[in-house]
């Protein structure tokens, strides 16, 4: 059986409840007798000094115990409330009034009734109840001396013993304890149940209202994860900004968490559908050079005889140019695919830009020169010192000097222009080639996607060259900018660290 958590709490409090209420109705209980016997024996402090004063038996000593006994059954018959005891200095009882077997004890503790006799202001004090022998009394006590004569009345003879006043005995608590039972007690306990009633209702209602946002979350939780996310089939309920709400504060962070889980959902389908993208026009770009290999080696498989020497050269020519293009598509695609796997280290160091910009151009200065395109660099005296992966910073610069000179007619110019700007190396490389139309400028750094002005290019390339510089300077914490007029030239431009 399922219990809920509004169920558990409600039967938990209702438990606390009782036993709190169990224990204020004993603690008031102990407290109204604890004052009643304050009262009582207050009211009867004096009790047995009034009765040795008065009484002819006690007030010259007490030389007989038959006739004090006649004398305790008498006042007992006058006051069934009290019962009379007279003990001797080492606490003894005596002689009493009571039927036989009802006093228990031969001797009672002296302490209390030292404590009453010399001190009678922090009550109540109890004593030995004698007819009980584990329950205590609150009691009147005064000595009784032993007179020689008339004369020294005046004065204290010797302490012949105590008479010990129980106040409220056993016949006042029969009495008593019927009355309560029959009375208080049940209207006590009446009123006790309805408090428990009212309060527990209360307290159900109180529970229902802290508890049914949570169960309203529980529910919201459950239909989310039954719809995989999507929030389109779920409407996420709007919580109030209270800071001192935890549960608001608790839904507000699931709205925010699924969100979010929905965000992450969305692209990795997105990731996903343009990997298989990206693997269909891979698939394309790595057939296509595979079937022409393929087809020119069975010409010179199946027809080499019948090939004269140039023909052969002129085959084997192609063939070795399609094996670079294919290793060149295959280097790019391990390149893109270990830098999106977020395992790049970066290993900056403090060099020359101007000298890395130097030899990079004079790598690239036979192939420019093949395609009648000049290279230019601003400042020609360009003395800066940054602070950069000085390997990836290369690949940047490399992929997009290969890929101006691709796009750059013959008599074309591309400029290397560096500046410093705000602590930081502003890189420019422009160039005056065909350039790229408007609404194709968003999507050039897509993997495999190919701009209008690379249609029917004829120079070799893998497509994957600005892909992997914008990944590459993403790591190096920077991003990279292009502007670009159709047929006028494109301009790409990143920012690096500047080391002073």
């Amino acid at each position: 059986m399922k219990i809920s958590l509004y169920q558990k709490l409600a039967t938990s409090i209702f438990v606390i409840f009782c036993l709190i209420c169990t224990l204020v109705l004993s603690w008031s209980q102990q407290l109204d007798q604890v004052s009643q016997h304050q009262a009582e024996q207050k009211l009867h402090l004096n009790l047995a000094e009034h009765l040795i004063d008065d009484n002819p038996l006690l007030q010259q000593g007490v030389y007989d115990y038959k006739a004090l006994e006649n004398l305790f059954h008498t006042l007992m018959l006058l006051g069934p409330a009290f019962e009379f005891y007279f003990v001797d200095p080492s606490g003894e009882i005596l002689t009493y009034s009571a039927k036989p077997g009802k006093v228990k004890r031969k001797r009672i503790n002296l302490s209390p009734i030292l404590q009453l006799i010399e001190n009678a202001e922090n009550m109540p004090v109890y004593g030995d109840d004698p007819r009980n022998l584990d329950k205590l009394k609150i009691f009147s006590a005064a000595p009784v001396y032993n007179y020689d004569s008339e004369e020294n009345l005046q004065d204290k003879g010797k302490l012949q013993g105590y008479l010990y006043v129980i106040i409220g005995g056993e016949v006042y608590d029969t009495v008593f304890s019927r009355i309560k039972s029959n009375d208080r007690l049940l209207i006590a306990a009446s009123w006790l149940l309805a408090a428990i009633i009212f309060l527990f209702i209360i307290l159900l209602l109180l529970l229902r209202y802290f508890t049914q946002p949570i169960k309203q979350l529980a529910k919201e939780v459950s239909q989310v994860q039954q719809a995989n996310f999507d929030l389109q089939k779920v409407k996420l309920s709007q919580w109030p900004k209270h800071q001192s709400n935890e549960v608001h504060l608790l839904g507000n962070s699931l709205n925010t968490i699924v969100r979010l889980i929905h965000q992450q959902i969305n692209l990795l389908e997105q990731n996903d559908n343009q990997r298989r993208e990206l693997l269909t026009h891979l698939s394309h770009d790595l057939r296509t050079p595979l079937a022409s290999l393929q087809g020119y080696l069975e010409i010179l498989t199946l027809k080499n005889t019948q090939l004269d020497e140039k023909q052969q050269q002129e085959y084997l020519a192609i063939t070795l140019n399609n094996c670079k293009q294919l290793k060149h598509l295959i280097d790019q695609i391990f390149e893109l695919a270990h830098l999106e796997s977020g395992r790049v280290s970066v290993n900056n160091e403090m060099f020359n830009l101007g000298e890395l910009i130097y030899d990079i151009v004079a790598k690239f200065s036979l192939k420019a020169k093949k395609s009648h395109v000049k290279l230019v660099i601003e400042p020609a005296v360009c003395d800066f010192n940054t602070l950069c992966d000085i390997a990836k910073l290369e690949r940047v610069l490399s992929n997009l000097i290969e890929n101006a000179i691709r796009h750059t007619p013959e008599n074309g110019t591309i400029t290397i222009n560096v500046f410093a700007k705000e602590s930081k190396l502003t890189i420019q490389v422009s160039d005056t080639g065909s350039g790229i139309k408007a609404e194709e400028i968003n999507y050039i750094f897509d993997a495999r996607y190919r701009a209008s002005n690379a249609v029917g290019n004829k120079k070799q390339h893998g497509g994957l060259g600005l892909a992997i510089s914008k990944r590459l300077l993403h790591i190096l914490n920077s991003d990279i900018k292009v502007k670009s007029e159709f047929g006028q030239g494109t301009q790409f431009e990143f920012s690096i660290r500047q080391a002073i």
